[in-house]
């Protein structure tokens, strides 16, 4: 439900032989953020250090972008329009296939409650922006591991 209007997104499960190879052992991480400033500069700090980069401007784009490239991890800003972080995030929590992936909420709020009602829709860390480049490379060691072991690398 959103702003009183059901809203019904549909992730179609990934087609092997249809999905993008990102590079086949190259780490993925998605970056969804309407500020084209913060997605270039994440896209830019995290492809020197040798990740391959996809980025969405809000949660619909996200989606799709999901189910053919299936990130290893997702940075994910909290305010955007159309379909916003949490609920980008309870949507991707609840899918048989992307369940498992981590998603770190990136937001200007750094209140209890925000944090709160990320961890209820599922969401495995909280970065406050301005994040630094190490903000971003401690959240990949942290949870980059356990995605390597629920997909059995």
């Amino acid at each position: 439900m959103y702003n009183g209007v059901e809203t019904q997104v549909h992730m179609e499960s990934p087609d092997p032989g249809d999905t993008p190879d990102p590079g086949g052992s190259v780490f993925t991480v998605m970056v969804i953020d309407d500020s084209k400033t913060i997605r270039r500069t994440a896209e830019s700090l995290l492809r020197k250090e040798g990740f391959d980069v996809v980025t969405a401007v809000d949660g619909f784009e996200a989606l799709s972008k999901i189910a053919d490239y299936q990130p290893d991890l997702i940075f994910m800003d909290i305010m955007m329009p159309r379909l916003d972080g949490y609920q980008t995030c309870a949507l991707i929590k609840h899918h048989r296939v992307f369940k498992h992936t981590p998603v770190v909420m990136l937001s200007s709020k750094d209140g209890l409650f925000d944090r709160a009602r990320g961890r209820v829709v599922g969401s495995d860390h909280y970065i406050t922006k301005p994040f630094t480049r190490e903000e971003l490379l401690a959240a990949i060691e942290q949870h980059g591991s356990r995605t390597a072991q629920t997909s059995g690398i």
